[in-house]
């Protein structure tokens, strides 16, 4: 009777420990730690393919940016190995097409010309230093005012090279997107482009026909049109022959940067501007003060030329006055 009764009992605690034992497999992997150890597996493995796909964008960027810089390097080694600029490539880089020997003929002429201006017009009141000052003046006739005149009138023309390198470089990008080759480019700002950019890549166009590469021809380039901008187009020409990729969008952002740098430039000139007018007015204060001392009262500025000590306050305040005016146009001579 006993064994009967219990017989339920021991039915009903096997199937509970059944039942417990089954709901027990099933949620083991869901509350043991190793079910934990696999969420955090996957999240770190996840993690780490994210990390590695970012990584790997960032290599790419990376090689790529490390590819420019050797390339710039590089070509700055070669411009550095070579010697110092000829005066052919300086006449050559004015958009002068004369020789040398016309060149030293002009500035034989301008020193001449300075010589007998201050012949003409110095003051017999310094003629004992007559002539140190025209040893002077046929020195700056001769070499300094020609040297001048050349620096300007590249800086102008570089000026000029670059207000159209931007919308020649959209018409490389029209033209690539359009299907036609490089040099075709190349031919069409030649052609269509102002100067001083039509002559300078017709000079490429016509040395690819030679068989030179268009790489080289573009080094050249920089060669008599030495600016920063220039060795990016060359860079960018270069390394997409090199290694592969979409010149179209790397033009398009090149064009896109230096048209930026243009308004930066033209913002920059404007908030300069009123800083140059006062260097301007400073430097030109003394000379100024002097010389209408001079017309009103010559007598008392006279001991500045006919005295020792005179000569010796002129020179020091020379010396001033150019330290000064080298140190304004030091602050407002921005870099960018």
């Amino acid at each position: 009777m006993d064994e009967q009764a219990l017989l339920p009992l021991l039915t009903a605690l096997v199937a509970a420990l059944a039942i417990a034992a089954a709901a027990y497999a099933i949620m083991y992997p869901y509350i043991s730690a190793d079910r934990m150890k696999d969420k955090r597996v996957a999240s770190v493995s996840e993690s780490r393919a994210k990390k590695i796909a970012t990584q790997s964008a960032a290599e790419l960027a990376a090689n790529r940016r490390k590819q420019v810089t050797d390339s710039l390097k590089d070509m700055e080694n070669r411009q550095k190995a070579r010697e110092r600029p000829s005066l052919r490539l300086k006449l050559e880089r004015a958009g002068l097409d004369v020789e040398p020997r016309i060149y030293w003929i002009a500035s034989a002429l301008s020193a001449v010309i300075c010589a007998v201006a201050v012949q003409i017009f110095l003051p017999a009141s310094v003629a004992a230093y007559r002539p140190m000052i025209m040893a002077t003046a046929l020195f700056v006739g001769g070499l300094g005012l020609p040297r001048l005149v050349l620096a300007k009138i590249t800086a102008r023309r570089q000026k000029k090279f670059l207000r159209e390198l931007a919308n020649s470089i959209d018409i490389i990008v029209r033209g690539v997107k359009s299907g036609l080759p490089l040099n075709e480019c190349l031919a069409v700002i030649a052609k269509e482009s102002p100067e001083p950019v039509a002559s300078e890549f017709r000079e490429v166009v016509e040395q690819q026909r030679v068989g030179v590469s268009i790489a080289e021809a573009l080094d050249r380039m920089t060669r008599r049109m030495p600016l920063s901008e220039v060795k990016f187009l060359a860079i960018v020409i270069a390394i997409q022959q090199q290694s592969g990729g979409n010149l179209a969008e790397a033009l398009s952002n090149l064009s896109g940067v230096l048209r930026d740098r243009f308004k930066m430039t033209a913002k920059v000139k404007a908030l300069a501007a009123e800083a140059k007018a006062g260097a301007m007015i400073l430097a030109s204060l003394p000379p100024g003060v002097m010389f209408m001392v001079q017309s009103a009262s010559p007598e008392y500025i006279a001991p500045l030329f006919t005295t020792k000590t005179g000569h010796l306050f002129v020179v020091g305040g020379l010396v001033w006055m150019s330290i000064g005016v080298l140190v304004m146009r030091k602050m407002i001579n921005f870099k960018f």
